[in-house]
């Protein structure tokens, strides 16, 4: 039997695999490319029934409202779906040093900018130059969005209508419940929905896919096939044999332990950051849903057992208000990529393209980054793989990137662990990334520092961690010659002055997140309304 994926004035594409990659770019892409019966490729999408989605919880990255509100999901109705509560950054908790005496230490990694306002001044040279004893978390001084998501307040309110706020934000959501909700929009757009299984995926001549398999639906053809089968690779790794390069000669971490958490009662306190804790291996990701907790210690196999990480986990749930008791999955993974993404007419999009650890919540952001692009660069005519090597080029650089920000969060450490000691080996580093720390001992990092189209992370990002984990940027010299530091202390009195005001106005994220699950966002200010500076 062959179904007609490639019928049809336009092209055709097949995405086999589902899960939030498939469907986020079947939707993604029949949005932007147009519907097949307008003259848009077929858009066919493979998914398994039998292969589920982990399921401890999903944190993203800001940029994920911008691809939701293109899809035209609402805000409300998608957060519903998705048991999806507010994001507004990470505290990473014991990451410079390790806890003694039961004393702890944090530092915050908001999504706010640091403040800049009408006059455009960088804070940073005169946040230097202040006293480092009583000047606050470089954070802190920037922008108040610590203290909104200390307090537990949410980083908008009712009436600021869908997407928008005062404040940055990302989300944390069930990421099946996710794919759900992406699955619905897609179908509306026109994708066609085959559920089976892939058999065999089979070449031509000139080793392209010439079409695949599937038990249950026979033969599929396409012009365009998309690799969503995670970290199967199906197409790219098995079929077209595209190398994988690992670097756990520098993300060291190879293994999760994952559980769920129920709260103690349906309206406990909700968080609204994402909290990573440092242990002797490895760290705790401790993500907040509406519905319960998603907590997972991601480690290195190399500096720790399976039953030690087990235990490790247990105490941090115990020690955070949840049951010792709790039931628990293994997960192994190789941090890493391949070397192709785009292969004369396959490319991978997702966990099939390459996975890095969940710190700074880089999965979605790679899957949105490859997803834009194909729709970008998608060949209405002529060859099929006519911008392959500039889509790896810049996805491959992307991820390097992402390596090297992550990377910076571990050889900052003072920890003693030996799994500490050995990320902070220079040997372990990438070599661009020692340059910049070079660098940055005599000035802090600038946005020339970076090049915009293979990064996901703003020059701020790498101040934020630098400065988080008390990294030493000597501005001494410089500081002397700062002409404007009574501008910039009464911007950091706005600044403040800012947060006190935010703090009055907004609302407990638990009730925010109710407000929305049960009458959506409403039309407009209550009168009269209050005012959020900024």
């Amino acid at each position: 039997m062959e179904t007609p994926a490639s019928q049809g004035p336009g092209r055709s594409v097949l995405i086999v695999g589902g899960g939030a990659a498939g469907w986020l770019t079947a939707s993604y892409l029949a949005s932007h490319l147009g519907q097949e019966r307008h003259g848009g490729p077929r858009i066919t999408l493979l998914e398994s029934p039998d292969i589920g989605i982990i399921g401890v919880g999903e944190g993203t990255f800001p940029t994920t409202r911008n691809i939701l509100r293109t899809l035209g999901i609402e805000e409300a109705e998608f957060m519903r779906e998705s048991q999806a509560a507010f994001k507004q950054g990470i505290r990473f908790d014991d990451w410079e040093v390790a806890p003694k005496n039961d004393v702890h230490s944090h530092y915050f990694h908001p999504f706010e900018a640091p403040y800049i306002g009408k006059d455009e001044l960088d804070l940073l040279p005169y946040w230097l130059i202040q006293d480092p004893a009583t000047r606050p978390p470089y954070a802190e001084a920037v922008t108040f969005q610590k203290r909104i998501a200390d307090a537990r307040l949410a980083p908008k309110r009712l009436f600021q209508g869908h997407y928008s706020g005062p404040l940055n934000y990302a989300y944390h959501f069930d990421a099946a419940r996710f794919a759900g909700v992406l699955a619905r929009r897609s179908k509306a757009l026109g994708v066609h929905h085959l559920q089976g299984l892939l058999g065999e995926v089979v070449l031509d001549d000139t080793g392209a896919i010439s079409h695949a398999i599937s038990p249950d639906h026979g033969r599929l053809e396409a012009d365009l096939y998309i690799d969503c089968t995670g970290f199967r690779s199906e197409l790219l790794g098995k079929a077209l044999n595209v190398p994988f390069r690992p670097v756990s000669d520098m993300l060291f971490a190879d293994r999760a332990v994952v559980c769920q958490v129920p709260y103690p009662n349906p309206n406990a306190p909700l968080e609204s950051y994402t909290i990573a804790t440092a242990h002797e291996a490895g760290w705790t990701w401790d993500i907040g849903l509406a519905n319960r907790r998603g907590i997972g210690y991601v480690h290195s196999s190399h500096h720790s057992s399976e039953a030690r990480a087990e235990g490790v986990l247990a105490a941090y749930v115990a020690r955070s208000g949840g049951k010792e008791e709790v039931e628990m999955r293994h997960i192994k993974f190789d941090a890493g990529y391949r070397t192709q993404h785009w292969v004369k007419n396959c490319v991978a999009v997702g966990l099939s393209a390459g996975f890095l650890e969940p710190l700074e919540s880089t999965g979605m952001v790679l899957i949105e980054a490859a997803v834009n692009k194909i729709a970008e660069f998608f060949p209405h005519s002529g060859r099929i793989d006519a911008s392959a090597g500039l889509f790896n080029d810049l996805m491959v650089k992307r991820y390097e990137a992402i390596i090297t920000f992550i990377k910076l969060h571990y050889c900052l450490s003072k920890r003693d662990e030996p799994f500490w000691r050995d990320n902070a080996a220079p040997d372990s580093i990438p070599e661009r990334l020692r340059m910049l720390l070079d660098i940055w001992q005599h000035r802090p990092p600038s946005r020339y520092d970076f090049v915009i189209d293979h990064e996901t992370f703003a020059h701020f990002n790498y101040q934020y961690i630098l400065y988080g984990m008390n990294f030493q940027t000597d501005y001494r010299l410089a500081g002397q010659a700062l002409p404007m530091k009574d501008k910039a202390e009464q911007i950091f009195a706005r600044i403040h002055s800012f947060g006190e005001q935010a703090a009055k106005d907004l609302s407990a994220h638990r009730a925010t997140i109710k407000a929305i699950y049960d009458n959506g966002f409403v039309e407009r200010a209550p009168s009269p309304a209050p005012a959020l500076a900024r």
